[in-house]
């Protein structure tokens, strides 16, 4: 007999239920975590199950792809707050700022300036998280670790609500040191949030 695939709304309690598990042990609260589910290549009709079962936080890899789907589900659900998690071309920040409620790949000035005139146009500061290349991996976005202050303090110039960094540890390695280091990095700047942890490392 052929398995059922479990329901959105089954998968979201378990998630949540690990979550609340690993918060505990951290000495944490589950509401000091925000789960971001991750809808890139997920179509409006494969969204909307996740969002009726209570999810409100998504993140999107591309400006395109989220702007052909999320307009039509925001105007059912406008409380959807909608995460910019995939590297962001200069050329396309008036289009990440007008869409995305939170940014989280700020890395280089360029991209520092063009979000700021953005911002300026339009009005809208969505959160920004500085994203920081913290396995120092040749093929991955992100600030180098020694350029973080500069980028930080020209974001802050540029009036960007920089919120918190983000980063994505080197793959099949252990994840712990590297989530730390972000962690020890954003408390030594004042910052207060971070967006780490992936499908196989939220928990730890």
């Amino acid at each position: 007999m052929a398995e059922t695939e479990p329901s959105a709304a089954a998968r979201l309690t378990d998630v949540r239920a690990r979550i609340a598990h690993a918060a505990a042990l951290a000495g944490r609260t589950e509401e000091q975590v925000a789960l971001i589910a991750i809808s890139k290549t997920k179509s409006a009709e494969q969204i909307r199950p996740l969002i009726e079962a209570g999810q409100r936080l998504f993140g999107e890899n591309r400006v395109q792809e989220a702007r052909a789907k999320w307009p039509a589900l925001r105007e059912d659900y406008p409380d959807i707050r909608l995460h910019l998690v995939g590297q962001l071309q200069s050329n396309k920040a008036d289009d990440a700022i007008a869409l995305f409620d939170a940014i989280h790949v700020v890395d280089r000035s360029s991209l520092v300036t063009a979000l700021a005139r953005a911002m300026d146009k339009t009005g809208r500061r969505p959160d920004c998280f500085l994203q920081v290349n913290i396995g120092e991996e040749a093929q991955k976005g992100g600030s180098a670790i020694a350029q973080l202050p500069a980028l930080l303090s020209e974001a802050r110039a540029a009036g960007l609500p920089v919120v918190g960094l983000m980063a994505v540890p080197p793959a099949d390695t252990e994840p712990a040191p590297y989530f730390a280091l972000l962690a020890k990095l954003a408390k030594d700047h004042g910052l207060a949030r971070l967006s780490i942890g992936m499908s196989g490392d939220y928990e730890t």
